[in-house]
């Protein structure tokens, strides 16, 4: 059984920084394509960056240059590092995973929420 299981969350002032991380478990192959997720309270759940199994990484554009996605994949953790936060940013960031070992557009199955497995979330709190 695929799992999925952030950490990293917690509290942070604006400028700060965090590194999320997410530990999979359960695969027989490297998912195609992994990405982080955001929602803040009373608001829809957004994209935030994905990579592909090949290292091809896209982000929002609203993270561009502050935050980085990258993988461990012998310890099979996707990784966020989050720089110059914002008060706005404050939310639950969800890791997501594609099932299947084959894509041709990670940054199309992040922007459609093309994902099959989900963590619970990490809440990331950043106070102006």
């Amino acid at each position: 059984q695929v799992q999925l299981v952030e950490s990293g969350g917690g509290s942070v002032q604006a400028g700060g920084s965090l590194r999320l991380s997410c530990a999979a478990s359960g695969y027989t192959y490297r998912p195609y394509c992994m990405g982080w997720f955001r929602q803040a309270p009373g608001k829809e759940r957004e994209a935030v960056a994905g990579i592909d199994s090949d290292g091809t990484t896209m982000y929002a554009d609203s993270v561009k240059g502050r935050f980085t996605i990258s993988q461990d994949n012998a310890k099979n953790t996707l990784l966020l590092q989050m720089n110059s936060l914002k008060p706005e940013e404050t939310a639950t960031y969800y890791c997501a995973a594609s099932s299947g070992w084959y894509g041709t557009s990670c940054r199309r199955e992040v922007l459609l929420f093309a994902m099959s497995y989900w963590g619970k979330g990490t809440l990331v709190t950043i106070s102006s």
